[in-house]
């Protein structure tokens, strides 16, 4: 899928990115609470894409009504088995879903034009989005407190792995950002690495 798209432009416009379980969402919440706006890509593709009509048309043209929930919508545990067990199928769904979710950023970031904005984004490098931002942000962690987190929240180590080897390798992700964030410690280690951040992103303004 051609990634050949623009941003509208703002003062300063961050990306996160980082390896799944690596706490790309906690840096994003953090990073809003020194006044930038977020915006979670997973968030509007699972409460906003997935819900659009022609999109749940083309997943029931696809695998049928056994995608759908009890209540006729897309029952994502199901599509994802689906589409992480087959690189074709993933590909088929990015390509569907995305350019919905660009036009979204584009919607939501006109509104507040004057707007200093944080985009959560899993597959930045993956889908060659670096022209969108200013700066990119990496968040990090050992591959131990990685699979521990994701188990903690109910994703077993072998769909893990699954998930992440579809996934630019964690070492390419952390060589191509501007920054890196170390997330191997408690909380507070992380909010002092955000605080840096910010005081160092104020300055380039």
């Amino acid at each position: 899928m051609s990634q050949a798209i623009t941003r509208v432009k703002h003062p300063l416009c961050v990306g996160v990115t980082g390896g799944m379980g690596c706490g790309k969402s906690t840096v994003s919440r953090l990073l809003s609470g020194h006044g930038f706006t977020l915006i979670d890509s997973d968030a509007l593709i699972r409460d906003k894409i997935l819900h659009l009509p022609e999109v749940v048309a083309e997943v029931v043209e696809k695998y049928g009504e056994e995608i759908l929930d009890s209540r006729g919508g897309i029952e994502r545990s199901r599509l994802a088995a689906k589409v992480f067990e087959n690189e074709a199928d993933l590909r088929w769904l990015e390509e569907l879903t995305h350019p919905r979710l660009f036009d979204e950023w584009r919607a939501i970031m006109r509104g507040k034009p004057q707007g200093r904005w944080v985009i959560e984004v899993p597959l930045l490098f993956e889908k060659q989005l670096e022209n969108w931002f200013d700066f990119i942000v990496c968040v990090a962690s050992s591959q131990e407190h990685q699979f521990a987190r994701l188990e903690q929240r109910g994703i077993p180590r072998a769909l893990a792995e699954q998930r992440i080897s579809k996934q630019l390798l964690l070492a390419k992700k952390i060589e191509l950002s501007d920054f890196v964030l170390w997330n191997d410690g408690p909380i507070s280690f992380l909010k002092n690495q955000v605080i840096i951040l910010h005081t160092e992103l104020q300055s380039r303004l």
